[in-house]
C-alpha cells in the first residue's frame, strides 16, 4: 500500500485558487473597462432656449471702506417661462452679493467673474431654472 503524497494533493488546491483570483480579477477588469467604456452616457441636459431679458434698474450697494457700489442687472428668462419674473429675489441676492465686499475685490474683474457665477448659481435656486442667466447693464463703483 502506498501512502499518498501531501504535496501531490495540495497543488490540484492551489492550481484552484489560482484560477479562481485569475478569473475574478478578469471579471473586475471587464467590468471596469465597460463602465469606463461602453456604459450607456446619460443623456445631456438640453440648454434652455433664451427667452426675454428683464433689465432692473441700478442699485446702490454699500461695499466695504465706505465704498459704494452701482450696480444695474439684466436677468436672461428661460423661453418656457409663463410670466416675467419678479426681480426683487435677483435684487435681494445682488445686495446680499456684494455687499461688504473689498473695492479691490469688486474691481478685480477675476474676483468679479467669480462673483457673478455666485450669483447666477443662487438666481438658479431662487427661480427654480426660470432664469438662466444673469448680465451687468452698469457696474460702478467709488
Amino acid at each position: 500500500m502506498t501512502t499518498p503524497d501531501p504535496a501531490a494533493e495540495a497543488a490540484p488546491k492551489k492550481s484552484k485558487k489560482k484560477l479562481l483570483i485569475v478569473v475574478v480579477l478578469v471579471l473586475v477588469l471587464a467590468a471596469g473597462g465597460y463602465w469606463m467604456f461602453l456604459r450607456p452616457k446619460p443623456a445631456e441636459a438640453a440648454e434652455p432656449e433664451p427667452g426675454e431679458v428683464l433689465t432692473m434698474e441700478p442699485i446702490q450697494v454699500n461695499l466695504a471702506g465706505e465704498h459704494y457700489l452701482r450696480v444695474g442687472i439684466a436677468l436672461q428668462a428661460t423661453a418656457d417661462v409663463a410670466h416675467e419674473p419678479d426681480g426683487s429675489k435677483a435684487l435681494d441676492a445682488t445686495i446680499e452679493t456684494f455687499s461688504g465686499k473689498p473695492i479691490k475685490e469688486v474691481n478685480d474683474p477675476k474676483k468679479r467673474h467669480e462673483l457673478k457665477k455666485h450669483l447666477e448659481k443662487e438666481l438658479d435656486h431662487l427661480y427654480h431654472g426660470d432664469v438662466m442667466g444673469v448680465y451687468f447693464t452698469e457696474f460702478v463703483t467709488q
